[in-house]
């Protein structure tokens, strides 16, 4: 085990001896708690016992005044007989008796209510108290017991942590025993090591100075001493800063596209705003001025779409063979033109936009509110346009070391990226500020009586290009400052040389890297493999019966072919005869709708003329009959009145007037019933669609909402999920980095290992030819 591992080990059990203290501190805490409640519910039960005892001295009073009581009237009594006994005699010295027995016996009456009273205050006073005193006594049993039922939990909860820790602290003893001998080991291993270190630095001191005289004698000139000629030598390929640039230059094209949608949207809905607010276009004439700034506004994509081509240009132009740094990336020049032009046009709309916000004052409903916010915007508009321009400087500084060699020194670069940053951040305070000033405009605007619903759907579009304008504003801010260090890194230059790299030089080592993958290529072609005798004839035989199969299976494609198209010239002959047989039903229709309608006339006119029309009506259909049957076809049955008329006997062999009016009302009675039976039909089905309608329609309703509730609830669950993916895309690319980062160190550790091996082998093996030789001599 490594001393890692040790230190890992004891580190745990640091930690675990920590929460074992802070363990047994809460829990002296809470037995601290539980002494206090102990003494509290002893000082109740001290209380209730008082009360108690007072309780019980009132009741002996309350004996010892129910028994004067009864002495007071058995004396009353006494008394009374003793007035009755002497009411009888008229003397004096009885009448001054009586009035003495009266004057007491109303002493012990008053007496006597006063203790009546008194009795029954302290009876009420010690039945109030006993109900006060039990209630307090069940709600101290129950906290008493609450609290006993926290301290067993706790008890047991903490005895089972004691345990654990105990078992764990044991356990980690046992480990700390282990690694105290491993690092015993370890320590002796690494004097060895150390040991061996020592010859082979001596061996490869001895081995530099051998090398240094051979290049003094040998070596006529060395180019890396000098700066100029060094920096025609060519650096090294950093595949690994090429592919962090490629992602980076993806995830910059990705919040550029979003920051490109977001200005597209807010420009657009600035525009159908000017045209319905102070006043609406389709109704006035706006005034020149919004009509000018609606102009300026409708040319945003122009200037706003070739921002996300340059990048798009920019990321296409970072590979993995290709060398990124300032004075190589062209592409960023075209990037910085299309920046420097839109903020030109944010410079000539600003003027429209402010003028346009003091027309908006000048309307006769324009409350102070307004005015203070449509103040506060215009100081937004400016605040923004300002850092749009600080952008552009800053973009078109990252952009010379492209177009003029040593057009910014390589000290300058870090400052500039980090002013780039700071400028950002403040583009994200400037937005975020202008979102919320709108948003408190959109309120107060709600509150005027001329707002219409065109107006509030465009301000909810505003408002909503406003915020996703803040949040790519923000993201682009972030994802800057966390990528600083590696901007102003630099990632290609010569060994030992400061001076920036050439485009030049970064030409020439992708033109030798390509001569090299090349004749690699070319040295590693394999030859192709020839088939072996049996799998070649074992291939024939199938070649062969796949041939003839093939044959067989053509011939049955032609058979069918021409079954199928047989059948489709049978198709064609009844879909004609189909045709032609629904012509000859219509003309039959309209016929028999003729000779219906000829009937009725017949049967409306005069009784003499009803036989002829009878018998033309049958001589018509005689004649249908005959012109069907020369045709070939089938006769069928006419089921329609005239038809019944026309073939039933009864009419016309009984020349009866009453016999045929009588089958004509029968039939025309029959099909008024059936008519109103379809009426009812009709009707029954119409309500039921009606109702059906009605329920639909509140299912409709229903629906609508629902779907609106769930498209919001989509809408957050969208941007939770866009969130989350950008987390963990981001999380992802660090854990990518530094596993990439760990894999190039361990690969580099293995190698200083296994150089370190063949050197202390080749020393060893060195060390023994020498004693052999010594040995020798």
């Amino acid at each position: 085990m490594t001393m890692a591992n040790v230190t890992d080990l004891q580190t745990k059990y640091s930690k675990l001896a920590q929460e074992y203290s802070k363990l047994r501190a809460q829990n002296q805490v809470l037995k601290k708690g539980v002494v206090d409640e102990q003494a509290n519910s002893a000082s109740f039960k001290e209380q209730l016992k008082q009360r108690d005892q007072s309780l019980r001295k009132q009741e002996q009073e309350m004996d010892s005044l129910s028994f004067r009581n009864q002495q007071l009237a058995k004396r009353v009594e006494l008394l009374q007989e003793e007035l009755a006994s002497k009411v009888d005699s008229p003397s004096q010295h009885g009448l001054e008796t009586q009035s003495v027995f009266d004057e007491d016996l109303q002493k012990k009456i008053e007496e006597n209510e006063r203790l009546h009273i008194q009795f029954y205050e302290a009876d009420e006073q010690h039945r109030r108290q006993e109900a006060e005193l039990m209630t307090r006594l069940q709600e101290l049993e129950k906290e008493s017991e609450q609290h006993q039922a926290v301290v067993d939990g706790l008890t047991a909860k903490y005895m089972e942590t004691i345990g654990r820790l105990q078992s764990d602290k044991a356990r980690l003893e046992v480990k700390a025993q282990t690694l105290e001998r491993e690092a015993k080991e370890c320590r002796m291993r690494t004097e060895e090591c150390q040991q061996q270190l020592r010859r082979c630095q001596s061996e490869l001191n001895r081995q530099v100075k051998q090398s240094s005289s051979v290049i003094q004698e040998k070596v006529p000139f060395n180019d890396t001493k000098f700066g100029d000629y060094n920096s025609l030598n060519v650096p090294p390929h950093n595949r690994r800063h090429q592919l962090k640039a490629r992602d980076l230059s993806g995830q910059a094209l990705s919040f550029i596209q979003d920051l490109v949608a977001a200005l597209l949207n807010f420009h657009s809905y600035t525009e159908q705003r000017v045209h319905i607010y102070p006043l609406d276009s389709s109704i006035e004439l706006i005034s020149p001025l919004n009509q000018k700034f609606s102009q300026y506004l409708h040319e945003n994509a122009a200037y706003v779409r070739p921002l996300e081509d340059s990048c798009l240009q920019l990321h296409q132009s970072i590979t993995e063979d290709t060398v990124t740094v300032l004075e190589t990336v062209v592409k960023l020049k075209s990037f910085a033109d299309n920046f420097s032009s839109y903020t030109h046009f944010l410079q000539k709309i600003l003027p429209y936009q402010l003028k346009s916000l003091e027309e908006e004052c000048d309307t006769p409903l324009c409350t102070a509110a307004l005015t203070a916010k449509n103040q506060e915007l215009q100081r937004d508009m400016k605040r923004v346009t300002s850092v749009f321009e600080k952008l552009q400087s800053y973009i078109y500084l990252l952009a010379l070391p492209s177009v003029r060699q040593d057009a910014m020194p390589q000290s300058s670069t870090s400052a500039v990226f980090t002013q780039l940053a700071a400028c950002l951040h403040s583009l994200h305070d400037a937005i975020k500020e202008m979102s919320k000033h709108y948003n408190q405009k959109a309120g107060l605007e709600q509150d005027l009586p001329t707002i219409t619903q065109k107006l509030c759907t465009t301000t909810e579009c505003l408002l909503g290009s406003l915020g996703s304008l803040t949040s790519s504003t923000g993201k682009i801010a972030t994802f800057f400052s966390n990528n600083l260090d590696f901007f102003t890194s630099s990632g290609y230059s010569p060994r030992g040389s400061t001076v920036p790299l050439n485009p030049l030089q970064a030409e020439s080592m992708l033109a030798n890297k390509k001569k090299a993958s090349a004749y690699i290529h070319a040295i590693k072609k394999a030859r192709p493999q020839s088939v072996p005798y049996k799998e070649a004839l074992s291939n024939r035989r199938i070649l062969t019966s796949s041939t003839e199969s093939r044959e067989g299976l053509t011939q049955q494609v032609h058979q069918s072919q021409e079954k199928i198209a047989r059948l489709e010239q049978e198709k064609e002959h009844w879909l004609l005869e189909a045709q032609l047989g629904k012509v000859r039903l219509e003309k039959e229709n309209q016929r028999i709708a003729d000779l219906e309608t000829q009937l009725a006339a017949a049967l409306q006119g005069s009784p003499h003329s009803q036989p002829a029309a009878a018998s033309t009506l049958a001589q018509s259909h005689e004649e249908v009959e005959k012109e069907q049957k020369p045709a070939g076809r089938e006769t069928t049955l006419c089921t329609s009145l005239v038809g019944m008329l026309c073939t039933t006997p009864t009419v016309e062999h009984m020349g009866d007037e009453e016999s045929r009016e009588q089958l004509i009302k029968t039939h025309y009675m029959a099909r008024v019933g059936e008519l109103t039976t379809q009426l009812q039909i009709s009707d029954s089905k119409a309500v039921h669609f009606h109702s059906e309608c009605r329920a639909l329609a509140k299912r409709l309703a229903i629906a609508e909402k629902s779907r609106e509730t769930l498209s919001e609830g989509v809408k957050l669950a969208n941007q939770n999920i866009t969130r989350l993916q950008d987390e963990l895309a981001t999380t992802k690319r660090s854990y990518e980095d530094q596993l990439s980062m760990m894999s190039d160190h361990l690969c580099s550790m293995n190698e200083t290992l296994s150089k370190q091996r063949e050197e202390i082998d080749t020393l060893k093996l060195g060390s023994k030819g020498n004693a052999k030789k010594n040995k020798g001599r």
